[in-house]
């Protein structure tokens, strides 16, 4: 046993050089794939002119291309995967159920909603990005009110259990505004948004999301070494001296502000914050510290890479809920095989 985890220990260290190299090449993939192939030299030569200040001497499409299309699409992309990847491990380590994905208490369906809503009213994108936002949030907060009127029972369960019927209901609401909407008009650009994607986000988009993203991640990562001590039960947590409310609530805000961001910026991505995280824990184990850098770096290389497919894969982009589903729901039957076996 001793020697096997002597083994483990030494090959994490590989194992973060090959997920460093594999997000590095798949953020290079990104830029020099679309419509409009850019040459590694160029985008090399575009790289270090910015970085040097000096003209690059390229055709002013690429430098369109690689700064104003594609860099804020990357960057986008590497945010929100990192961060529903991060919200992801910090839910299933908070709730001990490996089969928690971010979107448990609510967040997504009332991002949905408020999006939704500002679609269907005709307001401008900004303002639906900001309904989205503020409608994760409220649908959180009905679900913390309600778990905190319940005080005999299991909190995580309940939590969990109130995060379902609020989901439920919020999504009954998006399905109403849907028949609502104008079949014509407004229903495809609902339709689309709920799928998830980024080929509307700009730099204004991100600039304005991108500190919203970076707070929720905050908690998650000054907290990491304390997330470990939520898999004990709540009165052994409490005898090292940890108050588990409040850790579980300061984890809960850090998590719903990262996820609200992600879903208000780009619709709703379902899968990520389940799948990476188990991907994260086969590579560098359990163990919170090592955890949640990982899924960071493993969560943004993968939307990038399913977001390099999406604009590539047809001659159409494809929504990208639709790639990490067909990735995310193979994955989450062969968790269910495993655990059943397990058992």
């Amino acid at each position: 046993m001793q020697a096997q985890e002597a083994s483990f220990s030494v090959a994490i260290p590989l194992r973060w050089l090959l997920a460093v190299a594999l997000l590095v090449a798949v953020v290079l993939a990104a830029f020099a794939s679309g419509k409009f192939p850019v040459a590694p030299a160029d985008l090399w030569h575009a790289v270090v002119s910015r970085l040097l200040g000096v003209d690059s001497g390229l055709p002013a499409a690429v430098e369109t291309v690689v700064w104003h299309i594609r860099l804020p699409r990357v960057a986008a992309a590497l945010l929100v995967g990192a961060a529903l990847a991060a919200a992801g491990a910090t839910y299933q380590g908070m709730f001990r159920n490996p089969l928690v994905s971010p979107d448990i208490l609510g967040v997504s369906a009332g991002a949905g909603l408020g999006a939704v809503a500002a679609i269907y009213l005709g307001l401008p994108i900004a303002v639906v990005q900001v309904l989205a936002f503020v409608g994760g949030l409220l649908a959180v907060g009905v679900v913390l009110a309600v778990a905190g009127l319940v005080q005999r029972h299991d909190p995580v369960l309940v939590l969990v259990l109130a995060g379902v019927a609020v989901g439920a209901l919020l999504g009954a609401g998006i399905s109403l505004v849907k028949i609502l909407a104008d079949p014509m008009a407004q229903l495809p650009t609902i339709t689309f948004w709920l799928l998830g994607g980024l080929n509307a986000v700009t730099t204004a988009d991100l600039l304005a999301t991108a500190p919203a993203l970076l707070m929720g991640l905050v908690p998650m990562a000054l907290l990491r070494w304390r997330i470990n001590l939520l898999a004990l039960p709540d009165e052994e947590a409490l005898a090292l001296g940890v108050s588990v409310a409040r850790l579980r609530l300061v984890l809960v805000a850090g998590a719903t502000l990262a996820t609200a961001a992600a879903v208000s910026l780009t619709g709703i991505i379902g899968w990520v914050g389940l799948v990476v995280p188990h991907v994260a824990r086969l590579l560098v184990g359990p163990e919170f510290s090592r955890l949640l850098p990982a899924s960071l770096l493993l969560g943004g290389g993968f939307l990038v890479a399913t977001d390099t497919l999406a604009r590539t894969i047809a001659g159409i982009e494809v929504p990208l809920g639709i790639l990490t589903a067909l990735v995310g729901a193979p994955f989450f039957l062969f968790l269910l095989a495993r655990t059943g076996r397990s058992t």
